[in-house]
């Protein structure tokens, strides 16, 4: 051991050589593309073999607190509380409007059944001028920043009072108040995007990142490997927060992808990375909060693999009971956020059945007020489908406008105009 220190020490001050039949693992192997050490053994190196990431928790599934050390102080009980609310609205939420498109009341919709503490948790860690990049399943992100229940019910409605006027379909919600940006619907779209708002904050010396949502599936997109390139090259302050639920809607992540996980990539990259329980809220809340002061501080992004499980079906137009087993589902619905948060208030001595049903019953009466006031209004007026998207509307628009009202007023009775506002 002693020869092996003194090997080293020569090769790095650039005296001697190393003795006969030592490899010569202390000399650098410098080249524009990489810089390592140089062996004399022949090894091909099998990754699926080795020691697969280390998953962060901080909860057990009996709710027990396994390291009192990193349990967030500034989260009390009454924050939890919140938090649980705030997930039990968002399921109430999904069961009417999911229900509501089996009625043919909506054309589309999302549920976020399973997720809800990778939602919640990490969302509870964000400042008010973190700018947020989201893919479909992260209703309870808005939620948190105070999206209302009449702002989500107007939106999935296309009335007159959706703030993205009727232009988008079910769940691509968007708010510039919360810094939320709009959904798009072509998946992963929204990596590259982040990265460069990421590479803007940082121009402007903010102290803010960007955190952008994506789902294992969307890690197997090309804008996927561009934006990992791009933000760790440019050394953008973004957090990347993949929700592995374990499905790209029907295809299992063991016919995604060979490696460990999602997390394993970061290392091609150059990125910062941790993998967390997704079903422990203070996990995600503790991971979520280190990822962002990381990102921050060195103006690096920072891969975060949240371990969930989508309880759902992918959406209305999927029924995931064809590639995969109800005890499967009945196992994780067991294990999920969601259970865990309201089995540890009741063992904080804080809730019990009675503040159960008692919260269950307000967080209807709202949602279904909300959702019936949405129902009731009128449709954007159809001038709006010709704005927001040129500043000076060009001639040709100008045109197609005056066409559609022309049109319209020679077939008055073929278009439901007074639905309009």
């Amino acid at each position: 051991h002693l020869k092996w220190m003194m090997l080293r020490a020569a090769v790095r001050i650039g005296r001697g050589k190393p003795w006969s039949g030592l490899r010569a693992l202390s000399i650098k192997a410098e080249f524009p593309g990489a810089s390592s050490f140089y062996t004399t053994e022949l090894n091909i190196r099998v990754t699926t073999e080795e020691e697969p990431q280390e998953c962060f928790r901080l909860m057990d599934d009996e709710t027990n607190i396994l390291n009192e050390d990193l349990f967030p102080s500034e989260v009390s009980n009454d924050t939890v509380l919140r938090w649980y609310q705030e997930m039990a609205t968002l399921n109430h939420m999904d069961n009417l409007l999911y229900n509501s498109q089996r009625q043919g009341r909506i054309s589309f919709y999302m549920t976020n059944y399973g997720e809800e503490a990778t939602q919640i948790g990490s969302a509870a860690v964000l400042d008010k001028e973190d700018i947020i990049y989201a893919q479909y399943r992260e209703a309870g992100v808005l939620l948190h920043r105070g999206f209302g229940l009449q702002n989500f019910m107007d939106q999935c409605y296309s009335n007159k009072d959706d703030l993205g006027a009727g232009k988008q379909m079910p769940v691509h919600y968007g708010s510039r108040e919360l810094n939320f940006h709009t959904i798009s619907s072509p998946l992963g779209t929204q990596l590259p995007q982040a990265t460069g708002a990421a590479y803007a904050l940082k121009m402007q010396n903010k102290e803010n990142c960007v955190i952008c949502y994506f789902g294992d599936g969307a890690a197997s997109e090309g804008d996927a490997h561009a934006a990992f390139n791009f933000a760790a090259t440019l050394d953008c302050p973004v957090v990347f927060f993949c929700r592995n639920n374990g499905y790209a809607i029907s295809t299992p992540t063991r016919e995604q992808y060979r490696g460990d996980g999602i997390v394993s990539r970061a290392a091609g990259y150059g990125m910062d990375c941790i993998r967390v329980d997704g079903n422990d809220i203070f996990a995600v809340y503790v991971a979520t909060k280190a990822a962002r002061e990381s990102a921050i501080k060195n103006n690096r992004p920072v891969l975060v693999e949240a371990m969930t499980y989508r309880i759902g079906h992918h959406s209305t137009s999927d029924d995931s009971t064809r590639y995969r087993g109800e005890e499967e589902i009945s196992m994780f619905k067991k294990r999920s956020g969601i259970e865990r948060v309201q089995k540890y208030l009741m063992n904080q001595g804080v809730w019990n059945e009675e503040k159960e049903a008692e919260m269950q019953k307000e967080i209807m009466t709202s949602v279904r007020a909300a959702f019936s006031t949405a129902e009731k209004k009128k449709k954007p007026s159809i001038d709006l489908m010709f704005e927001d998207v040129y500043d000076v509307k060009p001639p040709r628009l100008v045109q197609q406008e005056k066409d559609m009202h022309a049109h319209i007023a020679k077939y008055p009775n073929e278009y439901p105009t007074n639905q309009y506002d």
